[in-house]
């Protein structure tokens, strides 16, 4: 298809349905993918490699999504664990990140497969044309016949511009790309309706509505060199599945059986309604960089008719960022109602707060007669 084109998932309802996915995304973790010294488990990748290979060979579209980076240099590097600061994280992935492409590259070059390593950091999804950017050059790598192995760009990300995990990254590199299928896999098999170890814990087979979920306990830490779990799973499980890629999530040994449709993992089948959009991208995105509070006037044009929010009706501004970066937007009694990308940064915002936009034109700036989130720019959450 052309890069230009926007892709619409297929829609997979059924768990049987999965082999005929013509373009699917797979998330490995961290513990997944690297020996209890630190040090990246080369079986391992040649055997998810091996899998992948012979489903690109029969003509599917495969994306890989990485972690690893920063888990792959604890043993080079003679560090015990993961490290907490942030620069020796962003240190490790460096030499991590080598590691890994090369490991990657290595593996599907033995099925005459070229890898492309795509590192990726939040803003890289929140602006308009990096988005572009992004969805056009994973385009390009797949019509090339390519893999692409994408991660997060933690050599140079920060707490601010962080997705938080791979799985959540995963999941948005799905919807960017409609993706037919997300997988996620893990060093669990399945999610069960106990920890696995549980007397009594059963396998959860199928997940139509997140919410049936209530009373299941999952915990929320991931292995001692990740940074998710079973909720971050879940959550991209969500986010896929609404967004009408369908997901499964299961272990690296059930890689094979899963794509073949096998029984296996806990499967949760695409929902209907929705398309892709840049604005659902943002919905599920994105965090707020700050808090834009609005009266009740602009609060109600907000959430109940689709306005864009003009400067008249922001009391106030919480948070400090540059133009151009998603907020919140808080209804009078705090409720986060909305999130945009705004057209102008915190102090800008500040100085507008309250003014109708002739004032704020003539007292601030010609530029400033424009709405401080755009209605093509704003989803109601």
């Amino acid at each position: 298809m052309s890069i230009t084109e926007l892709r619409q998932p297929e829609r997979l309802t059924t768990r049987d349905a999965l082999p005929s996915a013509r373009r699917i995304v797979v998330k490995i973790g961290s513990s997944s993918l690297t020996d209890e010294h630190g040090h990246l488990d080369q079986d391992q990748i040649q055997h998810i490699a091996d899998t992948a290979a012979r489903l690109v060979e029969r003509g599917t579209e495969l994306v890989i999504v990485s972690s690893g980076a920063i888990a792959a240099a604890l043993g080079p590097l003679g560090l015990p664990e993961r490290p907490v600061a942030v620069a020796l994280q962003q240190a490790a992935a460096s030499v991590g990140q080598a590691l890994l492409a090369t490991a990657w590259q290595g593996a599907f070059a033995r099925h005459q497969r070229i890898t492309g390593q795509v590192l990726l950091t939040e803003s890289d999804v929140i602006r308009p044309q990096t988005y572009r950017n992004v969805r056009t050059a994973l385009e390009a790598l797949l019509d090339l016949g390519t893999v692409p192995v994408v991660n997060e760009n933690d050599t140079t990300a920060t707490h601010e511009i962080r997705f938080g995990d791979n799985d959540r990254l995963a999941a948005l590199v799905a919807q960017l790309l409609g993706a037919d299928a997300l997988i996620l896999l893990t060093d669990v098999d399945a999610l069960y309706t106990a920890p696995p170890r549980d007397p009594g814990a059963e396998r959860i087979g199928q997940v139509d509505d997140v919410a049936h979920l209530a009373g299941v306990s999952i915990g929320p830490v991931g292995s001692k060199v990740g940074t998710g779990g079973m909720v971050t799973k879940l959550s991209a499980a969500q986010l896929a599945s609404t967004t009408g890629t369908a997901a499964l999530m299961t272990s690296t040994e059930q890689f094979g059986p899963a794509l073949a449709g096998q029984d296996v993992g806990t499967f949760f089948p695409a929902q209907h309604g929705r398309r892709r959009s840049r604005l659902v991208w943002l919905r599920f995105a994105t965090r707020g960089a700050g808090t834009v509070h609005l009266d009740e006037g602009a609060s109600q044009a907000v959430r109940s008719r689709r306005r864009s929010l003009l400067a008249v009706g922001i009391s106030r501004v919480e948070g400090t960022f540059p133009a151009g970066v998603p907020v919140d937007l808080a209804a009078p009694d705090g409720e986060i109602i909305a999130r945009g990308l705004t057209s102008f940064s915190s102090d800008e915002l500040r100085a507008m707060a309250g003014r109708s936009t002739l004032d704020a034109r003539e007292q601030l700036g010609d530029r400033f007669r424009r709405p401080a989130i755009h209605r093509d720019q704003l989803v109601v959450l």
